[in-house]
C-alpha cells in the first residue's frame, strides 16, 4: 500500500489515520480501498478492542469525496466510487469493536459520513461539520441520510441535509452529534483516554453490549430485540472466563485481566 491511509495498533487501541493533509484527508477511491482492507484487518482481529478514527493536519478530518478526482470519472465510475464508500463506511460501522472517530479538523460531505459510521465523535474546538451535499446537487450517498437521524433526530436531519449547514462544533455538540470537545491540544489524549477506559472493560462484554444497543436500529420489534438481548447475555458473555474473572477480582479486591475469553 501507499500510505493513504495508516493503521497503528498498541495496547489494545487501533488507529486509522487518513494521510492527505495536502488535499483536506478527501476520500479518492485508492484511499478508501486503504481504508477498507484496515478495516477487514481490524474486524478480523481480536486483539483489538477499540478502533479510533482520525487524519493528519489540523484543518480537516476529512472534506469529503476528492472532488478533483470525481471531475475526472465517467458516470460508471462515479457509480463504482459511490458504492466503494458506501460500503467501506457500512462495513466501519459494522465492526464488532466500538469505534470513535477522532476529528482533528473539518467534516463535510463524505467526512461526516465517516465520522456518523463511528459509534463516538470526539472534536477540536472550533471545527464544523455537515453534510453539505445538497450544494453540489447531490445528496448525501454513504448512509448520512440514515444514520444521522438515529443521533439528531429526524427534523434536526432535514433541516441540516436539505439546507447543506455548517454546524459549528458546540452546537452540534449540543445536538448530540458530538460527544465531545476538547481543544485541539488535548484531542488525541482525550480520544486515547477514552479509548482505554473502553479497551479496560470485558472485550467480550463491550462487543455483545454494542452488537446489543445496535439493535435499536434493526427494525425487528421490541419484544424481538429484547430477545435478541437476552441472547447475546446468556450465550456470548454468562459462559465467558471473563465473567468469572471480574468476580474473583471483585472478591479478591483487585483489578480484574480480561482475556478476551
Amino acid at each position: 500500500m501507499s500510505e493513504l491511509v495508516r493503521l497503528e495498533r498498541q495496547d489494545g487501541v487501533a488507529w486509522i489515520t487518513i494521510d492527505r493533509a495536502a488535499v483536506r484527508n478527501a476520500l479518492s477511491y485508492d484511499t478508501l480501498g486503504e481504508l477498507g482492507a484496515h478495516v477487514a484487518t481490524l474486524a478480523a482481529d481480536p486483539e483489538t478492542r477499540v478502533v479510533c478514527v482520525t487524519a493528519e493536519g489540523d484543518k480537516a478530518f476529512c472534506a469529503g469525496a476528492d472532488l478533483k478526482e470525481r471531475k475526472t470519472f465517467t458516470e460508471e465510475q462515479t457509480r463504482a466510487f459511490v458504492t466503494r464508500i458506501g460500503d467501506t463506511f457500512t462495513a466501519l460501522a459494522a465492526l464488532p469493536q466500538p469505534t470513535v472517530a477522532v476529528l482533528n479538523g473539518v467534516a463535510f460531505g463524505g467526512g461526516l459520513e465517516l465520522a456518523l459510521a463511528c459509534d463516538l465523535r470526539v472534536a477540536a474546538e472550533g471545527i464544523s461539520v455537515g453534510l453539505t451535499e445538497t450544494a453540489l446537487a447531490i445528496i448525501p450517498g454513504a448512509g448520512g441520510t440514515q444514520r444521522l437521524p438515529a443521533v439528531v433526530g429526524m427534523a434536526r436531519a432535514k433541516e441540516l441535509i436539505l439546507a447543506a449547514r455548517r454546524v459549528p462544533a458546540d452546537e452540534a455538540l449540543a445536538m448530540g452529534l458530538l460527544n465531545r470537545v476538547v481543544p485541539a491540544s488535548e484531542l488525541r489524549s482525550v480520544a486515547q483516554e477514552l479509548a482505554a477506559a473502553i479497551a479496560a472493560n470485558g472485550p467480550l462484554a463491550v462487543r455483545a453490549a454494542k452488537a446489543a444497543i445496535d439493535l435499536t436500529q434493526s427494525g425487528d420489534s421490541l419484544d424481538d430485540r429484547l430477545l435478541a438481548e437476552r441472547a447475546l447475555y446468556l450465550e456470548r458473555v454468562l459462559p465467558s472466563a471473563d465473567r468469572l474473572e471480574a468476580l474473583a477480582a471483585f472478591q479478591e479486591k483487585r483489578p480484574p485481566r480480561f482475556r478476551g475469553v
